[in-house]
C-alpha cells in the first residue's frame, strides 16, 4: 500500500510541475494584465501543491531525523500558504473580470 502512495505522489509531483511550467510560460506570454495575473495565481496554487506533495514524499521516503521533520513541516506550511494566496488572487482576478465584463454591456 505504501508503494502505491509513493508512486501516486511521484505522479502528482510530475503533473504539478509540468502544469506549473505551462502556466508560468502562458502568464509570461499574456498581454492582458488580468489574464497574466489569473494565470500566475493558478501557477501559485500548483507550486504550493507541488511543495506539499514534495514534503509528503519526503515523509514516506525518509524516516526519523529531526531536521528532516522540520524541513518537511516548513515545506508544508509554505505550500499551504502558496495555495491559499493563489486561490485568493484567483478569486480577486475573477471578480475583476466579471465586474469589467458587466460594465461593458
Amino acid at each position: 500500500m505504501i508503494i502505491i502512495i509513493k508512486y501516486l505522489l511521484f505522479i502528482l509531483l510530475a503533473v504539478f510541475s509540468i502544469n506549473a511550467a505551462i502556466f508560468s510560460i502562458a502568464s509570461r506570454r499574456a498581454v492582458d494584465p488580468l489574464v497574466k495575473g489569473q494565470k500566475r495565481s493558478i501557477m501559485n496554487v500548483l507550486m504550493g501543491a507541488m511543495l506539499v506533495d514534495l514534503a509528503l514524499m519526503a515523509m514516506f521516503l525518509f524516516h526519523g531525523s529531526t531536521l528532516g521533520i522540520v524541513v518537511e513541516a516548513i515545506f508544508i506550511i509554505i505550500g499551504l500558504f502558496n495555495i491559499f494566496s493563489g486561490l485568493r488572487s484567483n478569486g480577486y482576478y475573477n471578480r475583476i473580470k466579471s465586474g469589467s465584463s458587466a460594465n461593458r454591456s
